[in-house]
């Protein structure tokens, strides 16, 4: 376990992952001295992604300035977001392990409030969010997270088609199972099937039952997304959640 004033619940493998990533950017960029050696910056930032602390309080737990862990903690995120996989590489991934279909859903990251108030207002809610579209495999993987956008403004079905997930997902071979919220967005989109004139019969109410039973394992996947507390509520910029969440994608592709 990590310590930092208080107990952090990730492997030291963890730590070493991000601290490695951490040392071979400095010598990129010919940092020759930080206030923070590599492995404390990433304690750092380990302890803000886990716990969701303030600047502040980790300011005051490593002794060193709140601007400083401003920039420590944007450029570390920013480090792990950029070896996040994108969709597409997700998807053919997958279909190269001889999966043939994959678990969609969708989230909203609760925000504070904003100045562009009406795109990010969540009316279903009733809090300021962003909407995350998240990829699992058959098995409850998280194995790709999209680009966020205000919750206000899109629905599931509006932010699968502006990420494009069907269109990529038919080029890769893949089906996708849904929820009701994404009915009718694609062929190759499966979702249970809804009563229109009175209840259903027992055929389409065991081909729900048998849907609920494959896309339950889809949930542990945003379940593991928000063990990460940061996600809680980001009290930073809205357009910093995509940055929090694929950097979390990241750690969680290396613990295993």
């Amino acid at each position: 376990m990590l310590l930092y004033p208080s107990t952090i619940d990730l492997s030291t493998t963890t730590l070493r992952y991000v601290a490695d990533l951490l040392r071979a950017h400095r010598r990129a960029v010919g940092s020759r001295w930080r206030k923070l050696a590599a492995h404390e910056q990433a304690r750092l930032v380990l302890a803000f992604l886990r716990h969701g602390d303030t600047y502040a309080r980790l300011a005051a737990g490593f002794g060193i300035g709140v601007a400083t862990v401003y920039r420590y903690i944007h450029e570390t995120t920013r480090l792990l977001a950029g070896r996040a996989p994108s969709l597409q590489a997700a998807l053919w991934r997958l279909a190269w392990t001889h999966n043939n279909f994959a678990i969609l859903d969708g989230t909203e990251i609760r925000i504070n409030r904003v100045a562009a108030n009406r795109p990010f207002y969540s009316g279903k809610h009733r809090h300021h969010a962003i909407n995350l579209q998240g990829l699992t495999d058959p098995y409850g993987r998280l194995i790709w997270i999209s680009p966020g956008l205000p919750a206000g403004s899109v629905n599931d079905t509006s932010a699968a088609r502006a990420h494009r997930i069907p269109e990529l997902a038919e080029k890769a071979g893949i089906w996708l199972l849904a929820d009701r919220g994404y009915h009718k967005l694609a062929p190759g989109v499966i979702t249970p099937y809804k009563s229109w004139h009175g209840p259903l019969t027992t055929p389409y109410t065991d081909a729900n039952t048998a849907h609920a039973r494959i896309r339950c394992h889809g949930e542990r996947g945003f379940a593991t997304l928000k063990n990460w507390h940061v996600l809680d509520r980001v009290r930073c910029s809205p357009h910093h959640v995509t940055t929090l969440a694929q950097a979390i994608l990241t750690l969680e592709h290396q613990t295993r």
